[in-house]
Order: C-alpha cells, then sequence, then structure tokens
C-alpha cells in the first residue's frame, strides 16, 4: 500500500471519529428524547399519530435533504474547490444555495396543503378512525417546514464536509433532539392536543440544526446569500444526479415506509414497537455505518475525479471491512441483550412491560440487517463518487420489491417484528447487488481480504456470543439500572476486543490508531 493510500485510510479513519463523536452526542440526546416521549405518551394510537406525520417529513429529510443532497452536492464541491478559483466557487455555491432553498420552499408547500392524503396513504389501516387520520394530518402540517429548514442545514454541512470539516456538520440532530426534549418538557402542559409540543420542538430544533453550522461557514469564508442564477452548470449537474441519488439512497427508508403502512393493518402499537427499535438500532448505524459512508465519500470523490479506481477500490474494501468489523458485533449485542437495552431506555410511566417485549422482538428482526444496513450506504457511495446515480435506483427497485414481497409474507405470522425482518433481509438484496455490479465497474476490489476479515469478524464475535449467553440469565427482569446495562456493554466490548486482537484484526489496529490520535487533532478543527 502507498503511503498516499495510507494516509487516506487515516484520514477516513480520522473522520469517522469525528463524525461518530457528534453522532454519539446526537443518539444519547435521542435516547432521553424518546425517554421522555415514551414517559409522557406511552406507546398507543396517539404516538402512533405522531411517528406517521413525524416520519413523512423526516423520510423527505433524508431523502431530499440530508441523504440525497449531500450525495449529489459533495462530490461537485469537491470537484469546484480542488480545480478552480475562490470566486467561482462561491459563485457556484450561491446559485446552489438559490435553487436549493426554492425548491425546499415548494415542497414544503406541498406537503402543508396535501397532509391530509399523504397520511391516508401512509396509514390506510386508519381509515375506520378519522379523529386519528386528522390528528396525524395535524401534526404533518405543523412539521412539514422542517423540510426547509434542514435542508437549508444539509447544504451548510454539504459546503462543510467539501473542505474536511466534519464535526459541526454532524452535530446538527443533537440540537434537534434537544429542541423536541424541551418542547416536550415545557409546552405538554400548555398546548391542546398534548402531543402537539413533539411538533412544534422539531420546527424549533430545524432552526438550531442551521444556526449551529453558520459560525465555521463563516470562518471558512463560504458566501450565505443565495442567487437566482438557475442555469449554473453545478445546478444542472446537482440536477441530474439529485433524483436518482434519493432513491438509492431511499431503499432503507422506502422499506420504513412500507413497513408503517403494512404496520397500520396490525394491532394497536405496532408502528410505536417498530419506531422505538429502530431508534435502537440506528445508534450503532448512525454511530458509525453512517459516519463511515459519510467521512469516505469526499476522499472516494477525489479518487474518482483523478480516475484512480484502484485507489477508489482500495478506499471501498477498507471502509467495507472496517464496517463489518463494528456491525457484526453490534447486531450480535442487539440480538443478545435487547431486553434490558428496551427496558432501561423505555419501560416506565406508560411504556410497560408488554410494549418492552413488543419492541425487543422487532429490535431482533432489525438488528439481523444491521451490517448490510452499513456495508449498502458505503458501496452506494461508492457509485455517486464515480457520478453513477442509475444503478443505485435500479438496485433499490429491486431492494424494494423484495421488502414488500417480504414483508407480506412475515407480517402475518411475525407481525410486526417480521416487518422488521423483512427489512433486514432486503437490506442484503441490496449489498449483494451493489457489490456484484462494483466489481463488475472497478474491477477486483479484494474480495479475498474482505472474506479473511470477516472470517476473524464472525470468530471474535462467537466469543462476544458466549459472553451475552453467560450474562443474560443474570438479569431477571428487576435490573434495569444503567450500571447494570454499561457494564454488560463494556464487557462485551472487552471481550470483542480481546478476541480480535488475539485473532490479529488489522480493523482492530486502524481504530486504536484514531483513539491515539484524538488527543492530538480533530478533523475538521483547526490544525485538523
Amino acid at each position: 500500500m502507498s503511503d498516499s493510500q495510507r494516509d487516506v485510510h487515516a484520514s477516513v479513519v480520522n473522520a469517522v471519529g469525528t463524525i461518530g463523536l457528534a453522532t454519539l452526542a446526537s443518539r444519547i440526546l435521542g435516547y432521553v428524547r424518546d425517554m421522555v416521549v415514551a414517559r409522557a405518551f406511552g406507546a398507543g394510537p396517539v404516538t402512533d399519530a405522531f411517528f406517521v406525520a413525524f416520519r413523512i417529513p423526516n423520510l423527505l429529510r433524508r431523502l431530499l435533504a440530508e441523504g440525497a443532497l449531500s450525495t449529489a452536492i459533495i462530490p461537485v464541491f469537491t470537484g469546484y474547490i480542488a480545480r478552480e478559483s475562490p470566486a467561482v466557487v462561491a459563485r457556484m455555491l450561491r446559485a446552489v444555495a438559490g435553487v436549493g432553498t426554492l425548491t425546499l420552499c415548494a415542497v414544503s408547500a406541498l406537503g402543508v396543503l396535501a397532509a391530509p392524503w399523504v397520511v391516508a396513504v401512509m396509514a390506510p389501516g386508519w381509515a375506520a378512525d378519522p379523529p386519528l387520520l386528522a390528528l396525524a394530518a395535524q401534526l404533518t402540517r405543523v412539521m412539514f417546514p422542517y423540510i426547509l429548514l434542514v435542508g437549508l442545514a444539509a447544504l451548510a454541512a454539504g459546503m462543510l464536509n467539501a473542505h474536511d470539516r466534519f464535526f459541526t456538520a454532524a452535530l446538527g440532530p443533537a440540537v434537534l433532539n434537544v429542541g423536541m426534549i424541551g418542547a416536550v418538557l415545557l409546552l405538554a402542559s400548555r398546548v391542546d392536543p398534548p402531543i402537539l409540543s413533539l411538533a412544534l420542538g422539531v420546527l424549533i430544533g430545524g432552526v438550531g440544526q442551521f444556526l449551529v453550522q453558520l459560525p465555521e461557514v463563516k470562518r471558512l469564508g463560504l458566501p450565505l446569500c443565495p442567487s437566482g442564477e438557475w442555469s449554473h452548470p453545478a445546478v444542472r449537474t446537482i440536477a441530474r444526479r439529485l433524483a436518482p441519488a434519493a432513491f438509492g439512497l431511499a431503499a432503507v427508508q422506502i422499506t420504513v415506509v412500507v413497513n408503517t403502512l403494512l404496520a397500520s393493518l396490525l394491532p394497536a402499537g405496532s408502528v410505536s414497537y417498530l419506531y422505538y427499535a429502530d431508534r435502537i438500532m440506528e445508534f450503532p448505524l448512525g454511530v458509525f455505518g453512517v459516519a463511515l459512508a459519510t467521512a469516505a465519500l469526499p476522499s472516494m470523490a477525489a479518487q474518482a475525479a483523478r480516475g484512480d479506481h484502484r485507489a477508489l477500490g482500495d478506499t471501498l474494501n477498507f471502509s467495507l471491512r472496517l464496517a463489518g468489523f463494528i456491525a457484526v458485533p453490534a447486531a450480535v449485542g442487539l440480538m443478545t441483550l435487547g431486553s434490558p437495552i428496551v427496558a432501561l431506555l423505555f419501560q416506565r410511566g406508560h411504556f410497560g412491560p408488554d410494549d418492552a417485549a413488543a419492541t425487543t422482538l422487532a429490535l431482533m428482526g432489525y438488528a439481523v440487517g444491521l451490517p448490510a444496513f452499513s456495508a449498502s450506504r458505503i458501496a452506494a457511495q461508492t457509485f455517486y463518487a464515480l457520478g453513477d446515480t442509475r444503478t443505485p435506483v435500479l438496485l433499490g427497485f429491486v431492494s424494494v420489491a423484495a421488502n414488500v414481497v417480504l414483508a407480506l409474507l412475515l407480517m402475518w405470522p411475525l407481525e410486526h417484528a417480521g416487518l422488521a425482518l423483512a427489512s433486514s433481509l432486503s437490506s442484503y438484496v441490496n449489498l449483494l447487488g451493489l457489490g456484484w455490479q462494483l466489481r463488475a465497474r472497478l474491477g477486483p476490489i479484494g474480495g479475498r481480504r474482505m472474506a479473511v476479515s470477516l472470517a476473524r469478524t464472525l470468530g471474535a464475535s462467537a466469543v462476544l456470543v458466549l459472553w451475552c449467553l453467560w450474562l443474560v440469565p443474570v438479569w431477571d427482569g428487576s435490573l434495569r439500572a444503567a450500571g447494570w446495562t454499561a457494564a454488560a456493554i463494556g464487557g462485551g466490548a472487552l471481550v470483542y476486543g480481546g478476541a480480535a486482537l488475539t485473532l490479529r484484526a488489522p480493523e482492530l489496529t486502524a481504530l486504536l490508531g484514531m483513539v491515539r490520535r484524538r488527543g492530538q487533532t480533530l478533523p475538521g478543527a483547526p490544525g485538523g
């Protein structure tokens, strides 16, 4: 491996640490938020209405604002920064900001107007309950302007990421959680219905997500004032990539929508069980899986712009091996320790033991797909770095179709847990398709190295399984203290790390190197 490629690996790992740190803060605050929500509202029709309403703008956030927009703009921004003068870059950024703001305003306005029909499509099982549909529509109307706010935040994040500044951009979701927590605590007793406080918290958090990034954007001298240059070449390039990128990154999110629709046909609370389980599963996925894909994209885009496919394949190989090294043991931990984790996080107030047991079953179904969720995001980013948005779209169609078929087969015998399992299995369909096409595009991408790495990871994970199986009988349902759960997870991490060290896993060495460098500098910070 060349010194330059070693530098790329180190840069990716350091950026993962930076993004992961900010995402960790967000996830912890997210769990606090969910604890507050579970305690205040429990799991039932009211929370089902909010989660359906929130899922609609949240899905658009992930597809149009954060997911696809970031994926489409970062390679373009990176190319301009590498080739053009600061004045040309500034003009391009203002043009993109102008078109983006206008588009997001239109989407927000359309969502507010069409809220009742959108909710009816999302939850057809509620047709016999007009008050519930009306509540969900009201919440949807309140929250749809969040699309504009988070879209502006995503645009600012794209500017920062293209300049290798990751921390502030990744901190935005933490600000959202603070807004929602504060709204429930301060407004729930002052608004009618009380669940409306959560919707207002989403808007407050959206404003904060944008504002928190402005100081660093200003320090970099990046323009904040949008222009009306609709025909700028960068705008046309991003527009061509945006819609395909949205669907290519949407495979996971569309399966969430399908599951929500089907869950509305199941017993009350099913939508909430899936939501709470998904929130837990997103902790390792966001802290490491999504962080790794975000960190790798600028390096991949630069390698693709140079036409260095060998280096691009090596970065892909390294990122996938690192993803598997974390995602596989995380999946094992969620499947074996799910019950005490769910009880610790949510079992209080209106959220009882039956709700916790149902959520645990959904969590087990989601955990099966955690490695594929992480790896698919990285594989899709590789295509976007290459400027190919068509292939992920086609494979996204295949994945969504597989999810629908599997969900219909599994939802009746396994109810909501079957829907979670269908999402996981369809994610493997997506990953296999992406891997097959990447090998055809880039040539050999180190399949043998990945197989050897996966074998080591599975071996170390087997030792982790033994630890968890020994530990779980100690938990009798009353031990819900944070200390016990932290000790179980921390002990499992040490057991897995020790097994990986014995097996001489190079991924462990890379991660330990990141930890050693944390005290030196943060990528994206001054001197980083």
